[in-house]
C-alpha cells in the first residue's frame, strides 16, 4: 500500500507523535505489512526535485495512491487562493494539491485534530483562513466539500487527536491495507471507531477518586480533576488509558486533565483548559449521557461515603494513606 503524507499548516506533533512509537516502531510496523511511504517531507529522503517528481507522477496516475495522508490543517487565505501555504518549489498551493490529489486517492486521511477540524492552527482570528481536510471545525465542508468520498466511497478517516496517539495512526493505516475499515467503522464525525467508542475516563487512573468525587484542588494532586481542574475525560473519546502511550502514559496519568483534544472545536473551550466552568457550583460539563439530576444525587452520596483515606490522598502530591490491610478470614 503507497501513501503520501502531505505536511501542511501545524506544529508536526503528530509526526513526532509517531515516531515515538515503540515495540515494535512504526517502520517495523507498517514495513512489515507492506505498507510504504511514497513520500514523507520529514521521513524520506527525496526533497527538491525529486520530492517534485513523484508528486507529478502521483498527479499524473503513473504511481498509484492508496493513502493520501495530510498532516495539519489547510490554509485557504488569502481569499481563497491558499497562498499563505505553498508547497515548496512546486509553485503551487497546498490547497491546490490537496484538491488535486484527493480524487485520485483510495482513501484520504487527516491524521491529527488540525488535519480533522482545523485545530489549534484555526484558533483565534484564524487570519490564514485556516480548516480541516473535510470539516471545518464541527461543520461538514472544508478544504474537501461534504459530499466528497475517496475512491473507496469512503468520506475522510479523521485520526484526531493533539497529537494524535501513534496507535491510531498505524493501526488505521493497517486496517485500510487489509480492506477491514469501513463507513460502519467511523463515526458521526469521521472518527475510526476502535478508539472513538471509547472514552478517555475508561482506565483513567484517577477513577476511584472519581468515583468518591474526591477532588483535586491542584495540577499536582492524586484526585479527580473534573470538579475543579477542568478534566472532561468522562465526554472526550479516546482510548488513551486504555492503551496508554507506548505502554505508559497518558494526560490524565502525567496529572494533567484531559481537554477532549480529540474534537472539534476543543482549543477554545472559552474558559482556561485547568478550569472547570460551573453555573451555581455545579459542573457545566458532565458525564456523556447523564442527566444533571441523577449526578448530583450520585455526588451527593459518594462524597458522603468518601473513605478518609481516599480524601485525604485526593489533595496530595502521593499517597499518604495506604490501602488497609485485611487479614484473611479464619486467621489469627
Amino acid at each position: 500500500m503507497n501513501v503520501l503524507w502531505l505536511q501542511a499548516s501545524g506544529c508536526g506533533g503528530c509526526t513526532m507523535s509517531l515516531l515515538c512509537a515503540e515495540d515494535p516502531d512504526v517502520f517495523e510496523t507498517l514495513g512489515g505489512a507492506g505498507i510504504r511511504f511514497l513520500w514523507h517531507p520529514s521521513l524520506s529522503v527525496e526533497t527538491g526535485v525529486e520530492a517534485l517528481r513523484i508528486l507529478e507522477a502521483v498527479e499524473q496516475g503513473a504511481v498509484a495512491l492508496d493513502v493520501l495522508a495530510i498532516e495539519g490543517a489547510i490554509a485557504r487565505g488569502p481569499r481563497g487562493t491558499g497562498r499563505f501555504q505553498m508547497l515548496a518549489g512546486t509553485g503551487r498551493s497546498m490547497l491546490d494539491w490537496v484538491r488535486a490529489l484527493a480524487p485520485l486517492a483510495r482513501d484520504v486521511v487527516a491524521v491529527g485534530t488540525c488535519a480533522a477540524y482545523g485545530g489549534v492552527t484555526s484558533a483565534g482570528g484564524n487570519p490564514s483562513d485556516a480548516v480541516g481536510v473535510q470539516y471545518e471545525g464541527a461543520h461538514a465542508g472544508g478544504v474537501l466539500p461534504p459530499e466528497f468520498r475517496a475512491a473507496s466511497g469512503l468520506p475522510v478517516i479523521n485520526v484526531a487527536g493533539c497529537p494524535t496517539h501513534p496507535g491510531w495512526v498505524t493501526e488505521t493505516l493497517l486496517m485500510l491495507n487489509e480492506g477491514a475499515l469501513g463507513a460502519q467503522d467511523l463515526d458521526a464525525l469521521g472518527r475510526p471507531l476502535f478508539y472513538a467508542q471509547h472514552l478517555v475516563h475508561h482506565g483513567c487512573p484517577k477513577n476511584e477518586f472519581y468515583e468518591y468525587k474526591a477532588s483535586a484542588v491542584g495540577l499536582s494532586d492524586m484526585g479527580c480533576m473534573m470538579e475543579h481542574l477542568g478534566c472532561i475525560g468522562t465526554q472526550a473519546v479516546g482510548d488513551c488509558n486504555i492503551r496508554p502511550w507506548n505502554g505508559e502514559g497518558s494526560c490524565t496519568r502525567g496529572g494533567y486533565p484531559c481537554i477532549n483534544c480529540t474534537a472539534p472545536e476543543f482549543e477554545e473551550p472559552r474558559h482556561p483548559f485547568t478550569q472547570t466552568p460551573k453555573v451555581a457550583g455545579i459542573p457545566v460539563g458532565l458525564p456523556t449521557d447523564m442527566p444533571k439530576a441523577w449526578f448530583m444525587a450520585l455526588a451527593s452520596l459518594s462524597k458522603a461515603a468518601t473513605p478518609p483515606r481516599i480524601a485525604r490522598n485526593a489533595t496530595a502530591p502521593r499517597i499518604e494513606v495506604p490501602p488497609t490491610l485485611r487479614k484473611p478470614r479464619g486467621g489469627t
